[in-house]
C-alpha cells in the first residue's frame, strides 16, 4: 500500500487552447483549459471559482453556455453542468478541434472537416447530433465564428487559405471566399456590420467586408510570425488588437490605418486568445506560457498597462522547498522565474520581482528575458529573519554571483554576493545559518566564503591547507549545510570529499572520502544526520556529531535527483531519474515505501508537518502535492504502509484535486510481489466520515457546529435578544378559512373550521382540537426522550441517546430538559414527582458515564451547564441526587485538572521555544 496519495497540482493556469468568455449578469467569467481539466475564473479579480474534473484525454477546444461547459476531448465532447459531467456527445470519426456556442446549439468541427450540430436543450441526454455538414475534401478547418446579425450563419476558415459561409439551419454553403494564399489562423467579428478581421500565418491582418467580398484594409504584424489571435474594441474606439506567435500584442488604429502601440513581451510564447470586454477599455490575453493577463488602456498616450494577471511557470521548475510552516512553496524554474506558491489560496501565489525588468529592457532595447537573471540551480531560506533583512539566497546557472531576496516584500535584495573576486567562478551551492545572519557560498572552483546577509560584506573564507591550491575543495562545491548552533559547517565536493569545518574559526575538523563523485547533500539540524547521494546511486548517512558513517541505502536504478528529510528526522525521501520516490526509515534502516510515476521527479520537499509532499517532474510546469496517508488515516503505526522492495505504479495528481476512485486500485501495476499481508486503511482518507474514538484516554470532540453547542450555553441571552418588540399581527393576506396556531417546534397547525347545526362555527370545538393536537405532539416527544434514556441506562450504553440529543436543535434540548423541571422545590413529594426525580437521576448517571469516556466532550459540557442551570436547585434539595452529583463533580475535576496540566505543559514549551535565540 502506498504511503502518499495524489492530492492536487499547483501552478497551472492555462495551456494553448483558446479560452471561452461568458457574461453572467454584471460579472464576466472565463473558462481556461489546463491539460485534461478546465477551470473557470471570475474576471473581476481573476479568482478561480470552479475547477472541472480530470478527463482521460487532453482538451482541444472549449465552449460555454449558461451553466454548461463543453470540452472537446479526442473524438467526443464532454458536457458539464457546473463541475459535474452530465453527458457525452459522440459521433465524430476524428479529433474535434473547434467548438462554437451558437444560440441554442453547439457546433463542433473535427480534423476531417465534418461539422456537427448539437441541441443544447437536450444537454442532459446522450443523444446524436441534430445535423451534420461535410465541409469538403480540400478544406481543413482552422477557425470558426458567427458574424453578427447573420442569422443561422457561420464563417469557417481553413489551412488552405479559403473561407466558407454556411447556413447551419438549411445545411447549405452560401459563399466561398478565395482568401489570400496563406493559412487562416483566426477570424473575429467587428462592431461594424458585415466586417470581420482575419489573421493569417504570413503575419498579415485583413479587415474584410463579407457582404461585398471586399478588403477594407490590410495590416502587417509588427513582428515576424503568424497572427494567432484578434479582437476588436467595442467601447467606441476604432482599435484592433492582434497577437502573434512571438508573444507580442499589436494595437492598430482602424481610422488612421496605422499601428498605434505595441505591447512588447506581453507573453513569453505564442498568444492563443484575445478578448476586449464589452464597452470597456480592457483587453484579456492568454498564451502558451501558462499565463492570463488583463490590460487596460487608460493612459494619455493610449498605451496599455498591465492591470492584473495570473501566471505559473512557463518551463518546468527545478528546485522547490516548503516555506512558512508549510503554507507556501518556493519554486525556481528554467523560465528564469523565482516564485512563491500558496498551498491554501491560489491568489497569494506570485513571482518575486527582479527589479524594473521591463523599463531596463525598453531602455536597452532588448527583450525582458535578456535582462532577467539566469535560471536558479540552488537556493536556501531562513524564516527567522523575514522581517529584518533579506532571508533568501539563490545561485544561478553559470553566474559567479549569488543574489539575496526579501520575501517580506517579494523583491530581490539590495546585496549581490560575489565570492573570490580574484578568480570568479560560477556559484554552485549556498546555505544560510540557523540564526539567519550569515550565508555561505560554494563555487565551481572549490572556493568557500561566508557573507553577512545584513550588510552583504564578506566575513572570511574556508581554506584547506592540505589541498594543492588555496581553496576548500579540489573540485566544485556541490553541497553546503550549517549546524543548528552555528558550531559546524559541512561542505561536499564533487570529487567525493565531505569536510566538516569550525564555523567561527574556519578551520577543518574532519573529512570523509567516499571516492565517488558527489551529486546531492542534505542535512537535518534536529538529529545531526547528513544524507548524500553519489554517482553510484547509493545513499549514505553520516552522523556529524559522532563523525562516522551510520547508514547505507541501496535501491535506485538511475541518477538520484533530490533528497529530503522528514520534519521529525525519522524518514529520508529520495527521488531518481528512474521515476521513483523512495521513503527510507532511518531507525530501522529499511525501505518503507516506493512509488513509480510516469515522469521522472526532479525535486521534492516534505512539509514540516509531514502532511504534504511536493514534487516537480520532467516536462511538467506545475508542482504536484501528495497527501501523507499516515497523517490522514486512523492507522496507529507505519506497518500497513510498508511495502519492502515493492514499487507501486501511481498516477499524477490533477488540478481538480479529485480523489482517485477505488476501482483504480485494482489496475495498479505491481513491480515486485510482496509476501506480507497488510490491513487495508484505504477507507480512512481525506473526506471520509469521522470514525469512533481512538482511545478513552484522549478527549474526543463531537465535531458539531460551534453554534449548536454554544447556543445551549447562551440560550437565555438568545431568547431575550429575539424577544418580539410588539405582539404579532395577523397577516393581511392570510386566508380566513385557514386558522392557524404556531407550535413550540415552529410548525403551524391548520384547524378546519367546524359548524354546528345552525351553520355557525363551533369555536369551542376548534380550541379543543388545537390543544389536543399540541398535547399529543409534546407527549410523544417527551415519551420518546424518557424511553430512550431508560433503555440506554439499562444496558449502560448511551451512544444512541447521545446521537439523539446531537440531532436536536438547542431549543428542543432545552424544552426536553425543562419538561422534567420541578417548580416548587421546597415542598417536593417523592410520590408526586417520582417521574421527574427518576429522570434527573438517570441524566446524572448519563453525564457521569459520558465524562468518564471523554467522548463528545464539548457537547456534554454544554449539556451539563444547561442541566445544572435548570435542575440545580432540585439536586440541592434532594439527598438521593446529591451523591450522584458529588460523583460527577469528582470526575469533572479530575478530567479538567488533567486537561489543564496538558495545556500548561504545551504553553510553557511554546513560550520557551518562541523566546529562544539560536
Amino acid at each position: 500500500m502506498r504511503l502518499f496519495e495524489p492530492f492536487r497540482a499547483l501552478g497551472y493556469i492555462t495551456d494553448g487552447v483558446p479560452f471561452a468568455v461568458q457574461r453572467r449578469g454584471i460579472e464576466t467569467f472565463v473558462t481556461l483549459s489546463v491539460g485534461k481539466a478546465w477551470q473557470i475564473y471570475n474576471c473581476a479579480k481573476l479568482t478561480a471559482v470552479l475547477v472541472g474534473p480530470q478527463m482521460d484525454k487532453k482538451i482541444r477546444a472549449l465552449a460555454c453556455w449558461r451553466d454548461f461547459t463543453f470540452a472537446a476531448t479526442g473524438n467526443d465532447i464532454a458536457v458539464f453542468r457546473r463541475a459535474h459531467q452530465v453527458a457525452t456527445w459522440s459521433g465524430h470519426n476524428a479529433k474535434v478541434t473547434l467548438l462554437l456556442s451558437f444560440g441554442q446549439h453547439v457546433l463542433s468541427v473535427d480534423l476531417e472537416g465534418c461539422l456537427f450540430i448539437w441541441a443544447v436543450a437536450e444537454v442532459n441526454q446522450n443523444r446524436p447530433p441534430i445535423g451534420q455538414i461535410q465541409l469538403g475534401e480540400k478544406f481543413s478547418p482552422s477557425c470558426i465564428m458567427h458574424p453578427d446579425t447573420y442569422l443561422n450563419k457561420v464563417l469557417i476558415g481553413s489551412e488552405e487559405g479559403s473561407l466558407q459561409l454556411w447556413n447551419v439551419n438549411t445545411r447549405k454553403k452560401l459563399y466561398e471566399f478565395k482568401g489570400w494564399g496563406s493559412s487562416i489562423r483566426c477570424c473575429v467579428s467587428s462592431p461594424a456590420l458585415d466586417v470581420v478581421g482575419i489573421g493569417c500565418s504570413d503575419g498579415k491582418i485583413h479587415v474584410h467586408n463579407l457582404r461585398y467580398d471586399e478588403e477594407i484594409v490590410t495590416f502587417m504584424h509588427s513582428t515576424r510570425g503568424a497572427v494567432t489571435a484578434l479582437s476588436f474594441r467595442t467601447d467606441g474606439q476604432p482599435l484592433l488588437a492582434a497577437g502573434g506567435s512571438s508573444g507580442v500584442i499589436s494595437i492598430w488604429n482602424l481610422e488612421k490605418k496605422k499601428l498605434q502601440s505595441v505591447i512588447k513581451d506581453a507573453h513569453d510564447s505564442s498568444v492563443c486568445s484575445l478578448h476586449f470586454f464589452a464597452n470597456e477599455p480592457v483587453l484579456m490575453s492568454s498564451a502558451t506560457d501558462n499565463s492570463i493577463k488583463m490590460w487596460i488602456f487608460d493612459t494619455t498616450d493610449g498605451e496599455a498597462r498591465l492591470l492584473k494577471y495570473r501566471s505559473g511557470h512557463s518551463a518546468p521548475p527545478m528546485c522547490i522547498r516548503y516555506y512558512g510552516k508549510g503554507r507556501h512553496i518556493l519554486s525556481a524554474g528554467q523560465d528564469r522565474a523565482f516564485r512563491i506558491f500558496s498551498v491554501i489560496q491560489d491568489q497569494q501565489s506570485r513571482e518575486l520581482s527582479q527589479g524594473h525588468v521591463g523599463k531596463r529592457a525598453k531602455k536597452l532595447k532588448v527583450k525582458d528575458e535578456e535582462i532577467k537573471l539566469p535560471p536558479v540551480i540552488a537556493f536556501d531560506a531562513a524564516e527567522i529573519r523575514e522581517r529584518d533583512w533579506c532571508n533568501v539566497v539563490t545561485c544561478h546557472l553559470d553566474d559567479p554571483c549569488a543574489y539575496t531576496w526579501r520575501l517580506q516584500n517579494f523583491v530581490i535584495g539590495e546585496h549581490i554576493l560575489k565570492p573570490c573576486l580574484e578568480d570568479p567562478t560560477p556559484v554552485k551551492s549556498c546555505s544560510i545559518s540557523a540564526c539567519g545572519n550569515f550565508a555561505v557560498l560554494g563555487t565551481e572552483g572549490g572556493w568557500l566564503e561566508r557573507f553577512n546577509l545584513q550588510s552583504g560584506i564578506s566575513r572570511g573564507t574556508y581554506i584547506d591547507i592540505g589541498e594543492k591550491r588555496q581553496c576548500a575543495h579540489n573540485g566544485a562545491v556541490v553541497g553546503l549545510a550549517c549546524e543548528a548552533t552555528n558550531t559546524l559547517l559541512i561542505s561536499g565536493g564533487y570529487n567525493g570529499d565531505i569536510k566538516v569545518w569550525d564555523f567561527k574559526g574556519r578551520e577543518l575538523k574532519f573529512r570523509w572520502e567516499i571516492e565517488v563523485p558527489l551529486i546531492k547533500m542534505v542535512y537535518h539540524p534536529g538529529n545531526g544526520l547528513l544524507a548524500t547521494a553519489a554517482d553510484d546511486m547509493i545513499l549514505r548517512l553520516f552522523d556529524v556529531t559522532a563523525m562516522r558513517l551510520v547508514r547505507i541505502f541501496v535501491g535506485h536504478m538511475d541518477r538520484v535527483t533530490d533528497l529530503c528529510f522528514s520534519g521529525d528526522g525519522k524518514w529520508l525521501l529520495s527521488s531518481s531519474m528512474d521515476g521513483t520516490i523512495r521513503v527510507w526509515d532511518i531507525i530501522s534502516s529499511r525501505q518503507l515505501n516506493a512509488m513509480r510515476m510516469d515522469s521522472a521527479v526532479t525535486a521534492l520537499s516534505l512539509s514540516p508537518g509531514m502532511d504534504m509532499l511536493a514534487t516537480t517532474h520532467v516536462g511538467h510546469n506545475g508542482i504536484y502535492l501528495w497527501a501523507n496517508r499516515m497523517i490522514y488515516s486512523n492507522a496507529t503505526d507505519i506497518e500497513p504502509f510498508i511495502n519492502g522492495k515493492q514499487v507501486m505504479k501511481v498516477s499524477m495528481p490533477t488540478v481538480s484535486s479529485k480523489r482517485e476512485s477505488e476501482e483504480a486500485d485494482e489496475n495498479r501495476t505491481i513491480v515486485a510481489e510482496s509476501n506480507v499481508n497488510k490491513p487495508d486503511v484505504s477507507g480512512c482518507l481525506i473526506g471520509d466520515s469521522y470514525s469512533a474514538q481512538l482511545t478513552p484516554e484522549l478527549v474526543t470532540l463531537a465535531l458539531l457546529p460551534k453554534s449548536q453547542w454554544q447556543s445551549l450555553v447562551n440560550l437565555d441571552i438568545i431568547k431575550m435578544r429575539n424577544k418580539p418588540i410588539e405582539p404579532p399581527k395577523k397577516p393581511e393576506k392570510a386566508p380566513f378559512f385557514l386558522p392557524s396556531l404556531p407550535t413550540l417546534s415552529g410548525e403551524r397547525i391548520f384547524i378546519p373550521s367546524s359548524t354546528n347545526g345552525d351553520g355557525d362555527q363551533d369555536e369551542t370545538r376548534n380550541d379543543k382540537t388545537v390543544f389536543e393536537a399540541r398535547g399529543k405532539k409534546l407527549g410523544g416527544e417527551s415519551l420518546s426522550f424518557m424511553q430512550l434514556l431508560q433503555s440506554c441506562a439499562k444496558i449502560k450504553d448511551f451512544t444512541t441517546f447521545t446521537n439523539y440529543l446531537k440531532g436536536l436543535s438547542p431549543s428542543a434540548v432545552d424544552m426536553e430538559l425543562r419538561l422534567l423541571q420541578i417548580v416548587d422545590n421546597e415542598n417536593i413529594s417523592e410520590a408526586e414527582h417520582s417521574v421527574e426525580l427518576q429522570g434527573i437521576g438517570m441524566l446524572l448517571d448519563y453525564f457521569v458515564n459520558e465524562v468518564s469516556c471523554n467522548n463528545n466532550f464539548e457537547f456534554v459540557q454544554a449539556l451539563i451547564r444547561l442541566f445544572l442551570k435548570i435542575h440545580g436547585e432540585t439536586i440541592r434539595c434532594q439527598v438521593s441526587l446529591q451523591e450522584k452529583a458529588r460523583k460527577l463533580l469528582e470526575i469533572q475535576s479530575t478530567t479538567w485538572q488533567r486537561l489543564d496540566t496538558s495545556f500548561q505543559n504545551a504553553r510553557c514549551m511554546i513560550t520557551f521555544l518562541s523566546s529562544s535565540q539560536f
